[in-house]
């Protein structure tokens, strides 16, 4: 990325002879991310990430939809997909959000009722953001089809992290961020099958022509080259890697709970990302935990909102009360995450939960287990 910020400082759009580097940098980079996730290059359009994607897609189909009303989404979506459908549900459409079962993973029973010819848009998250949870997207893409309705994946939490290939999985429209993949933050793309002419999508931003029309303003070169480089990593390493990640989180857990009562994983019995880990810890509320290992960089399960500590509208889907929904933590494994990491973190975990429950006067095999009802 150095280069694209000293020597070579051309916008792309520029026709003299930096300007025509810049972009030919573009354009490898469009290449190699369209190589990770089974596309053309001329069906990739860059964004600043899949927010943005999101909101494109979701925001700009008005032309394609025609007399159709209903958007169809899960329960668990991000919030760059729940916010916008809310505000669309406010102007009229049809918004259905399909119940998901304790495990995270979408009804189809439900999303078979929910989608229908009136459906001009099935929006779903490949792999939730917090519990990790894959859903079967090849399947729900298939039942959209049946009805005529294009189908979107938010795929941003697969990307470098399982083999995502939007050929096989049948998808429309796909968003993706760069800082998923060990790319820079604040640049990302959406996949629109058969290029941007064929899907009437208005862009949300007017004023100039960059990405064939989609996404007007000067590309960021630099932040382009480096997610360009990271998805050449992630087609060499994904494999290998989510094997081994996923190896390091199962040993990870194992140890942490052969140490903790009244504490397990969630989404055990869905298909997860390899090295997402959401556990609940009875009678530990999430931020006090966090906030006594300044050490361990680890999430919580739940989501500030103007300052207020709200529960994770992920975890209440998925059955949790509010009360037990505060008692998770959210932890991933990467790449750079060494057994040494994993063993220090554990100590920590356990040295504080043990700390916040003798608080209570209460022994922790006292603690009542968390109650999780399916929604299936």
């Amino acid at each position: 990325m150095l280069p694209f910020f000293r020597g070579e400082f051309a916008n792309p759009s520029s026709t003299h002879l930096m300007g025509r580097r810049a972009s030919e940098a573009v354009e490898t980079a469009r290449e190699q991310v369209a190589m990770l996730i089974g596309c053309r290059a001329n069906e990739l359009f860059f964004t600043a990430g899949a927010t943005e994607s999101n909101n494109t897609v979701l925001q700009g189909l008005g032309p394609y939809r025609g007399e159709r009303r209903r958007i169809v989404i899960s329960s668990i979506e991000h919030k760059s997909v729940l916010e916008p459908c809310r505000r669309m549900a406010e102007q009229g459409l049809d918004v259905v959000e399909v119940p998901v079962t304790s495990s995270g993973v979408i009804d189809l029973d439900s999303a078979e009722r929910a989608i229908n010819s009136d459906t001009f848009l099935v929006s779903i998250q490949g792999a939730n953001n917090e519990i990790g949870s894959i859903q079967p997207i090849k399947t729900l893409a298939g039942i959209s089809h049946r009805h005529g309705s294009l189908f979107h994946c938010d795929a941003a939490q697969m990307l470098g992290k399982v083999p995502v290939n939007t050929e096989q999985m049948e998808l429309d429209l796909a968003s993706f961020s760069g800082h998923k993949a060990y790319g820079p933050k604040g640049v990302g793309a959406l996949f629109i099958r058969g290029g941007a002419a064929r899907t009437a999508i208005e862009p949300l931003l007017l004023g100039g022509g960059q990405e064939s029309d989609l996404r007007p303003g000067t590309l960021n070169v630099s932040g382009i080259v480096g997610f360009g480089v990271a998805c050449k990593i992630a087609f060499e390493l994904v494999t290998e890697e989510m094997d081994r990640i996923r190896h390091q989180r199962d040993a990870f857990e194992r140890l942490l709970f052969g140490r903790l009562t009244n504490a397990f994983a969630i989404a055990t019995e869905s298909e997860r990302l390899p090295g997402t880990s959401s556990i609940y810890i009875g009678g530990v509320p999430a931020d006090a935990l966090i906030a006594r290992m300044p050490l361990v960089c680890i999430g919580a399960g739940s989501a500030c909102t103007s300052g207020a500590l709200s529960p994770s509208h992920v975890l209440l889907a998925c059955g949790l009360s509010r009360e037990d929904a505060r008692c998770v933590i959210r932890v991933s494994i990467g790449r750079f995450t060494s057994e040494h990491d994993l063993q220090f973190a554990i100590d920590r975990i356990v040295e504080n939960v043990n700390a916040i429950r003798s608080y209570s006067g209460v022994s922790q095999d006292q603690f009542g287990s968390a109650r999780m009802v399916s929604k299936a």
